[in-house]
């Protein structure tokens, strides 16, 4: 006898977790996924392939400022992750991090199955991918020896720009990680060499030009060229071998290396799951920012969509009209009426500014294990 799915489902050893909405990536966008998806009395769980919610926020420029966050002059990467996990605190969403979505099945009952790769499985009533540009791996430094020190001398990315405070720096990379770093570091370590493989730059021209600038004050090296080898001294990392456009190698003394290469997008199991995509993307309607599968949304970095800009705001902006759009899938025929923080009771309830709903306030949304 054949079993349905369902049944087959049934048989997984674990608890699922029943929720109306399983959001896959704890970047700022799928962090505000989770509050205007709260306004609106919808329970979320975030699962996220990385150790902490921030994504390239906290991995790649944690203390890098942002400026076009509206009505924040300036904020570092890392600020603005903290002030999303404290806006959306009165939601209680579920976090799983350190783990990717496997599976995504149909149920009978036209929810979904949702399992991770560390065996967490969720009932959910819809999806929304806020994957960012998909799991993601930097670019390695890509020369013998290199992955001996990987972690301790060498880094593909900046996590404590602290922690750099008085080293010998040797920098790789043109693109705008590259020369912010630069920047930024020249201030605290005890020298920089910067190295590039080519004349032209894909940095920003103000951060070229500073960087000249700065190098022409003697306070920075930059070569034109590529690493050709590591340099060790009693176990431990002494500099790196570049051979220059002039055909010349030479020998370049430093402690730590800092390689910003760029990174290898992956949409990894995602693309797997039958939605039209635009090669790396995620093609979604402009309106409800669905995906060519019925109950699966798709906001920021990897949808597609004619007009697309990858902005955080524009991110944001996507989650709001992808949360009416889910209301209305989970609850189809329902008229859905637009409240405002400033005015709305239902609204200051679910923000915690209000004493909790009674049962004849408002129905609760289901959420919980099961």
């Amino acid at each position: 006898m054949s079993l349905s799915r369902d049944a087959q489902l049934a048989l997984i050893d674990g608890p699922a977790i029943d929720t109306d909405v399983v959001i896959v990536g704890a970047g700022p966008v799928g962090l505000f996924q989770v509050f205007e998806l709260g306004l609106l009395g919808l329970k979320a769980h975030v699962v996220d392939s990385l150790s902490a919610a921030g994504g390239q926020c906290i991995e790649l420029y944690p203390e890098k400022p942002i400026y076009d966050i509206p009505a924040v002059p300036v904020c570092t990467g890392r600020e603005l992750i903290e002030r999303l996990l404290e806006q959306i605190r009165p939601f209680d969403a579920g976090f799983h991090l350190g783990q990717e979505v496997t599976e995504v099945h149909r149920r009978e009952d036209g929810r979904f199955h949702v399992a991770t790769s560390r065996g967490t499985h969720f009932r959910a009533g819809a999806i929304v991918i806020a994957g960012g540009v998909g799991s993601f791996q930097p670019r390695r430094l890509g020369v013998e020896g290199a992955e001996r020190f990987e972690g301790r001398s060498i880094h593909y990315r900046v996590k404590d720009a602290a922690a750099f405070t008085g080293e010998d720096l040797l920098i790789f990379g043109g693109g705008d990680s590259a020369l912010d770093w630069t920047l930024e570091l020249i201030e605290r370590a005890h020298s920089v060499v910067l190295v590039h493989r080519r004349p032209e730059f894909r940095a920003s021209p103000a951060s070229v030009q500073r960087m000249f600038e700065l190098r022409n004050a003697g306070r920075l090296d930059y070569l034109e060229g590529q690493a050709q080898g590591i340099v060790e001294a009693d176990g431990r990392l002494a500099g790196a071998t570049i051979r220059g456009s002039d055909g010349v190698t030479r020998r370049v003394s430093a402690n730590q290396l800092l390689v910003f290469f760029g990174l290898h997008p992956k949409l990894g199991p995602i693309a797997d799951w039958g939605l039209e995509l635009n090669r790396r993307s995620i093609r979604v309607d402009a309106e409800r920012f669905a995906t060519s599968t019925p109950g699966i949304y798709a906001v920021g970095d990897i949808n597609d969509y004619p007009g697309k800009k990858k902005l955080i705001l524009s991110g944001f902006h996507e989650t709001a009209l992808a949360a009416f759009a889910i209301q209305a899938y989970l609850e189809p025929g329902k008229k859905v009426h637009l409240q405002y923080t400033t005015t709305s009771p239902i609204m200051h309830r679910r923000l915690g500014l209000a004493p909790p709903a009674t049962a004849t306030d408002e129905p609760l949304r289901r959420s919980g294990t099961a």
